[in-house]
């Protein structure tokens, strides 16, 4: 089973930008389709944005197309979430896990990390 570790979260202006990286552990991360998730504080967790194994396919929450970018990195085994233009609805603790990806299908199955903080100030 592949663990995943967040990090790259931190607190920023409205307009600003972060990256969020996604280590996973195990030979198998190539293999799977990667997804980014979020919950902000007093809400359901909700989707983010995916992405196939080679990378080729993507899909993105409407609330984030055009700002986010997913991609992946599979020889160093990390998942990546470039965050551009945030805006404070932004603000949510967010997770990466392993997905099952058939556009527009997409369904978490891995074991949740611990997150990462991201804050948006106005």
């Amino acid at each position: 089973q592949v663990q995943l570790v967040e990090s790259g979260g931190g607190l920023v202006q409205a307009g600003g930008s972060l990256r969020l990286s996604c280590a996973a552990s195990g030979r198998t991360f190539s293999s799977y389709s990667m997804g980014w998730f979020r919950r902000a504080p007093g809400k359901e967790r909700e989707f983010v944005a995916a992405i196939s194994p080679s990378g080729g396919t993507t899909l993105y929450a409407n609330s984030v197309k055009g700002r986010f970018t997913i991609s992946r990195d599979n020889a160093n085994n990390t998942a990546y979430l470039q965050m551009n233009n945030l805006k404070p609805e932004d603000t949510a603790v967010y997770y990466c896990n392993a997905v099952e990806f058939n556009s527009p299908y997409v369904r978490p199955f891995g074991s949740w990390g611990q997150g990462t903080q991201v804050t948006v100030s106005s």
